[in-house]
């Protein structure tokens, strides 16, 4: 009689990002070599919660790996907010017989596998998956680098138009609640100033900030991060999670209505929004989701549980999922002090007085 197959399930929860089907087709691949029968939750956490799954096959993910989204689908889902909710999910596992689940996810979606860890000791594994990058525990999550380099190009093309007019622009960005898509995509992109989440913007020191390098170059570009602090946030909705729904703010159109009443300059704005989700994955997040998801396999294969995949250097290691989503990794001072240096004109303004000199 054939020994029965372990199962293995595969969820993708939160916001989607380039990368995530690069890291599903590693995980299955790796899984199946390892004997294990791969199932698909449907929509995150909200699969396991109704228990609706779909196998996964070496065969089915073989062409995946260029595909931006998640073929599994994706919600926000708390099963912690929904009534019996973790009773539901705790039955899934039980039903559909798994012995191990692949949870790949950002801040929230792990911080659920952590809990399904502490309280009941469920076999789960992290991947951490976020175009944010504000996981503390890893150097890099994937969909970060496709993200910026979405934005970056955006940023590029801003600058080419307000060039040709006269203008300066403001491009919002994503990134939630740390600032690291605003700060890489601001230097990438030799933006003149830059607003992040991690501090109060000084409007005053950006209108002049910006008179300056406008009377340079007749252009100026303003990157800023949709959590920004205006001073007027008022009475914010929020998800399952306890997170400010964000997209409703309008950070870059009231910043453009600031810059061009201040300066006199005619100013406009754009909002890359959900663009910076979908798309190819980059490079980078091709080959990160791929090491991540195998890794994960592999660590379901052995047994290591409550434990996320991270990237530290160029090894991809475990820590704890506990530890992996204790802390938000925002952007500290001393890469604040280079937005400083690089996204004010101080550096140009520097170079360009000691040459007059």
């Amino acid at each position: 009689m054939a020994e029965k197959k372990r199962k293995v399930g595969i969820l993708t929860g939160g916001g989607d990002c380039p990368g995530l089907n690069p890291a599903i087709r590693g995980a299955v691949i790796q899984a199946s070599a390892l004997g294990f029968e791969c199932l698909g939750l449907q929509e995150g956490w909200k699969g396991m919660i109704t228990g609706e799954a779909v196998p996964l096959t070496p065969g089915g993910v073989a062409g995946i790996i260029n595909q931006g989204g998640t073929i599994l689908g994706t919600s926000r889902t708390n099963p912690y907010k929904k009534e019996n909710g973790v009773a539901a999910v705790l039955e899934t596992f039980k039903r559909l017989g798994l012995d191990a689940l692949i949870a790949m996810g950002g801040e929230d979606t792990l911080g659920v596998a952590a809990k399904l860890y502490r309280d009941h000791k469920c076999p789960v594994v992290g991947v951490p998956k976020t175009m944010d990058n504000d996981l503390s525990a890893t150097d890099f999550t994937f969909g970060f680098d496709s993200a910026v380099t979405l934005a970056m190009e955006a940023a590029e093309r801003l600058v080419d138009t307000g060039r040709s007019h006269r203008r300066i622009m403001v491009l919002e960005v994503m990134g939630r609640h740390a600032g690291w898509v605003s700060l890489y995509t601001a230097i990438s992109a030799g933006a003149d100033y830059v607003c992040l989440p991690e501090r109060k913007v000084d409007l005053e020191d950006m209108v002049a900030r910006l008179r300056a390098a406008y009377a340079r170059k007749k252009v100026a570009l303003v990157v800023t991060s949709e959590a920004v602090d205006l001073g007027d946030s008022g009475q914010e909705e929020l998800d399952e999670f306890g997170h400010m729904i964000l997209r409703k703010r309008g950070v870059a159109e009231k910043l453009s209505e600031i810059i061009e009443k201040q300066t006199g300059i005619e100013t406009r704005n754009a909002v890359i929004g959900h663009m910076q989700r979908g798309g190819a994955p980059t490079l980078f997040d091709r080959m990160l989701g791929t090491r991540v998801g195998v890794k994960a396999a592999q660590f379901a294969a052995a047994g290591v549980f409550g434990q996320m995949v991270a990237l530290r250097g160029d090894e991809v290691v475990p820590v704890s999922l506990e530890k992996a989503t204790g802390a938000l990794k925002i952007v500290p001072a001393e890469w604040l002090a280079l937005a400083d240096l690089l996204c004010t004109g101080a550096a140009v303004q520097a170079a360009s007085a000691a040459g007059a000199r």
